[in-house]
């Protein structure tokens, strides 16, 4: 693995904040509950992708890339924040992105455009075809004169889980007696990093449905961080919020965002963090998260993806009630 340093791009420790409301609300004890708020790192609107992103741009400035290229849907926050990283820096960024021009109205697709990326459109593709595509730009840069560097779909890779093992890190610091992190699982390496720091029975991944098997990922990434074989049953993974597909909007996400924000103004969005605090609630219920014990939810970010999700607006615009005197 890489040995050069990551580049600075986000503002680190992220705080924790006690949320008594919601640990009332979900059953546990007022001072139970704390939120990491990893939506607070930094630029682009923030998010998890920015820690990953220090390690992967690192990587990709230290072999001299003048051009960043990555892959996903219209609603990435990855693709947001690596557009938003080269910003930064100066350098290019081509999204590689599934879908067609006018397909969508993404909250995340409004500002790749604001921080100047190009957009190359894969159409209704698989992840291969859209990883030839990627290739393909790739080849058309060099031919151009340019220097491109891939950062991983989702920005995961054992490289990027060093971000999160930063993470983790900080938990132990910032909370004594830490018994559980909830985090959502989509690409794996926000799990891996704290599975590495903080050991795979402290982190429970709640499943959004953007892999067919995250938990083989997650022991992926995390294995060349603790230098020994992760075995991916041994992980906690919840499975139980994906519903009718990763961009589906769930009863239960309805339910953990206005959840979230009537007890703590905290916003979360559709396809992670609601389904994150949907899992959380799940798990109180079932008894994995028990009363009495520290639990911190980490906020990954996604502020945009909900202004990008119609079903998602809808349902918070019907909140909104009438005032009558």
């Amino acid at each position: 693995m890489s040995q050069h340093p990551p580049v600075p791009l986000g503002t680190f420790p992220t705080p924790v904040e006690p949320a008594p409301r919601l640990a009332a609300a979900l059953g546990l004890e007022p001072d139970d509950l704390w939120v990491k708020r990893d939506d607070l790192t930094g630029p682009g609107g923030g998010g998890n992708k920015v820690r990953k992103l220090e390690w992967t741009v690192g990587a990709a400035l230290a072999e001299g890339a003048d051009t960043l290229v990555t892959t996903g849907a219209p609603q990435s926050n990855h693709a947001r924040l690596t557009a938003a990283a080269g910003a930064r820096l100066g350098l290019d960024v081509v999204l590689v992105l599934r879908g067609s021009p006018g397909g969508s109205r993404s909250g995340n697709l409004a500002l790749d455009g604001l921080f100047g990326a190009r957009i190359a459109w894969a159409g209704e593709v698989d992840r291969a075809a859209l990883d030839a595509t990627a290739d393909e730009v790739r080849a058309r840069l060099r031919a151009a004169g340019a220097r491109p560097a891939l950062i991983p779909f989702g920005g995961s890779s054992a490289l990027a889980a060093r971000g999160y093992a930063d993470c983790g890190a900080e938990l132990r610091e910032q909370v004594p007696r830490l018994r559980t992190v909830v985090v959502a699982l989509g690409s794996g390496a926000t799990m891996a990093g704290l599975v590495a720091a903080l050991g795979g029975d402290s982190v429970l991944g709640v499943d959004v449905g953007a892999l067919a098997d995250p938990a083989a990922a997650v022991a992926e990434f995390a294995a060349p961080l603790t230098n020994e074989e992760v075995a991916p049953e041994g992980l906690r993974v919840r499975r139980d919020q994906v519903g009718a597909g990763y961009a589906a909007l769930t009863g239960p996400v309805t339910e953990a965002l206005r959840l979230a924000a009537r007890t703590e103004g905290l916003v979360l969005d559709p396809t992670y963090t609601g389904r994150a605090l949907a899992g959380l609630r799940a798990a109180v219920r079932d008894g994995d998260i028990r009363p009495g014990e520290k639990t911190v939810f980490l906020h990954t970010g996604g502020l945009p993806g909900l202004f990008g999700h119609p079903a998602a607006v809808t349902f918070a615009e019907e909140g909104a009630t009438a005032f009558e005197a």
